[in-house]
């Protein structure tokens, strides 16, 4: 690959990061470890870190498993236009599901949706109530979020074969167990989902998987190596994972792991992993 420098770096998306107005009851899966994180955080503490990092705007993820969540993130977006876009919740077992997506439609912010599958047994995603929930998606162009950890990869592709036209993108790399170095299985999962186009992949969430006092960038390269050789430079994007990354270290530590792998790609390959992929897979304005 073409040499390059950072200084030709252009970020232009954060495609992975959340607000939220903090509650110990709902926001219960902060635990100790990243009490770091349990208070507010919203558009106002968000938009000066972009800017010192030179990003131009970002996709706000939902972080709470209910309409409400939609909502209050479309408020956001429609006041603030560094907010580029919504990944919201919706209940895709609903036999409301239809005219809940006619409803949201209207809405240009939202971009897709993600349940949090990550807290679910594998077999939650393809149960048929589900299945026909994602069957609906793709007639109005949303995409779908899909958080999962490692043991979750055998059911994802089980999901995703049964959608060829329907665009997912696996979040957090789908979470790998990179404090204890295991890798082969995990590895043997995302390479089998990286042979369906229509799956993306997320370089975001990883400090919090590692050892979070303790990590070097060392500790993501083989990882990042697995997914950038599977999934491409086409269909690889930047997350950062603010704020839930705060508890592992700062914003611009975090950006630095990707920077600093990234280095060596060329101009225009490092354009498309820190935001022209994002806008394309998201239909980003």
């Amino acid at each position: 690959m073409a040499g390059s420098t950072n200084n030709a770096l252009q970020v232009s998306i954060d495609a992975h990061q959340h607000f939220w107005f903090y509650e110990s009851t709902k926001h219960s899966w902060i635990n100790d470890e990243m009490a770091i994180i349990r208070k507010d955080f919203l558009p106002v503490n968000l938009q000066p870190v972009l800017e010192e990092n030179g990003i131009k705007g970002c996709v706000a993820v939902q972080a709470d498993q209910r309409e409400e969540e939609t909502d209050f993130l479309l408020k956001l977006s429609a006041e603030n236009n560094f907010i580029k876009g919504i990944v919201g919740w919706i209940d895709l077992r609903s036999d409301k599901l239809v005219q809940r997506l006619e409803y949201y439609s209207q809405f240009s912010a939202i971009k897709g949706f993600r349940h949090v599958l990550q807290g679910e047994e594998p077999s939650f995603m393809l149960q048929p109530d589900f299945l026909k929930g994602i069957s609906k998606l793709n007639k109005y162009n949303f995409t779908y979020d899909i958080l999962i950890f490692p043991n979750h990869l055998t059911a994802a592709l089980q999901l995703v074969k049964q959608f060829p036209d329907q665009p997912f993108i696996i979040d957090h790399i789908a979470k790998p167990y990179i404090k204890n170095g295991l890798i082969d299985e995990w590895k043997k999962g995302m390479k089998a989902l990286a042979v369906y186009p229509n799956v993306y992949c997320k370089i975001s969430g990883m400090v919090t998987e590692g050892n979070m006092r303790n990590w070097k960038l060392s500790d993501f390269t083989p990882y990042l190596d697995v997914v950038t050789e599977a999934f491409g430079i086409n269909r690889i994007v930047y997350g950062s994972d603010w704020p839930v990354c705060l508890a592992a270290g700062s914003y611009s530590s975090v950006i630095n792991i990707v920077k600093n792998y990234f280095s060596s790609f060329s101009v225009e390959e490092q354009q498309l992993f820190f935001g022209k992929n994002a806008k394309a897979f998201y239909h980003l304005i």
